[in-house]
């Protein structure tokens, strides 16, 4: 028997083609016509399963699905969705780490490089008929020798420490889950340190933790006073983790020398952030996870989870 499954998400009719792709023989997929939440309600009445991308999960949302069995997250961050609401209705959420850790690991890397290199700032004056071969020598760097701190060291983390490595970099982590270094990670000469050591030490800082109560706005003034002037700061885990004023501030002031940002407070960004003024910041609008490979391969789990439940079978990274 066919199952209808909504994308509880806007995306283009690509998009849908390679979700539909890698869905079971039979199965519908139900895409949201019109711009409201009614519209959208309206559209969800039969739905089995509803897949969530980055919208929120409400009770309201919940109350326009009365069949709905199950909420797949097609990723990991599910602080949006109303866990309290899925438990009265005795609904599973599941979560997908598949097809997240290579994207964000490769775009953690693009944005140190592009920052180090000032490849927007070269792009940019080369399109406008400026030729800074040598506008830019005293003020690029190579990451080869530097100093790499990573604060959070679970699969992306140590994703990012294995690419990093290649470069010739020294690697740092906090981890208070992770004390002792992996097996391989061992093998790359990476240094487990306490917060406020890898603050001061690193040249370059990268964020890869969940939100939390704990991790919520905790890169704050305080700590971007204990980088180096010269530091790197680079986040492409979530944006609730960073105090953004406190990192307008940090960058406009120097007190810190530059930033690669691929998630913010609120996204879409409003278009008065002063992040978007800035010549010292690179930013990508969370596309970090977002190729076409990493969808094919979350789209692959997601839909085996969903198969697994409709087969009376333990569901994989179940939340509630």
């Amino acid at each position: 028997m066919g199952c209808n499954v909504v994308y509880w998400n806007r995306a283009t009719e690509d998009v849908y083609d390679v979700i539909r792709g890698q869905m079971p023989a039979g199965w519908r997929l139900v895409t949201l016509a019109g711009d409201t939440k009614a519209e959208w309600h309206a559209q969800i009445r039969d739905v089995d399963f509803m897949l969530v991308a980055d919208w929120a999960v409400t009770e309201e949302t919940l109350a326009a699905a009365p069949r709905l069995k199950m909420v797949q997250h097609q990723g990991v961050g599910h602080e949006r969705i109303d866990k309290q609401a899925l438990k009265a209705r005795g609904i599973p959420l599941a979560l997908c780490p598949a097809g997240t850790t290579i994207g964000v690991a490769e775009h953690t890397m693009l944005l140190i490089l592009a920052v180090y290199k000032q490849l927007v700032v070269a792009d940019t004056k080369m399109r406008q008929g400026t030729w800074l071969q040598w506008g830019l020598r005293s003020t690029s760097f190579e990451l080869c020798g530097k100093t790499l701190g990573l604060v959070g060291f679970g699969r992306i983390g140590q994703a990012v420490a294995k690419r990093a490595h290649a470069f010739d970099a020294k690697i740092l982590y906090h981890d208070a889950f992770i004390p002792v270094p992996p097996a391989e990670a061992k093998a790359w000469g990476v240094e487990p340190v306490s917060l406020d050591d890898l603050l001061r030490r690193s040249d370059i800082v990268s964020i890869h933790v969940p939100t939390t109560d704990e991790t919520r706005k905790f890169m704050n003034a305080g700590r971007f006073a204990q980088m180096k002037r010269s530091a790197v700061f680079i986040n492409t885990s979530r944006g609730a983790v960073v105090n953004e004023p406190d990192l307008v501030e940090a960058l406009q002031d120097r007190v810190i020398a530059a930033a690669g940002l691929d998630v913010f407070e609120k996204e879409p960004i409003n278009a008065d952030n002063p992040l978007l003024r800035m010549d010292n910041v690179i930013l990508t609008p969370h596309i970090s996870a977002g190729t076409v490979d990493a969808l094919m391969e979350k789209m692959r789990s997601v839909f085996d989870n969903l198969q697994r439940f409709v087969a009376g079978d333990a569901i994989r990274d179940r939340v509630i």
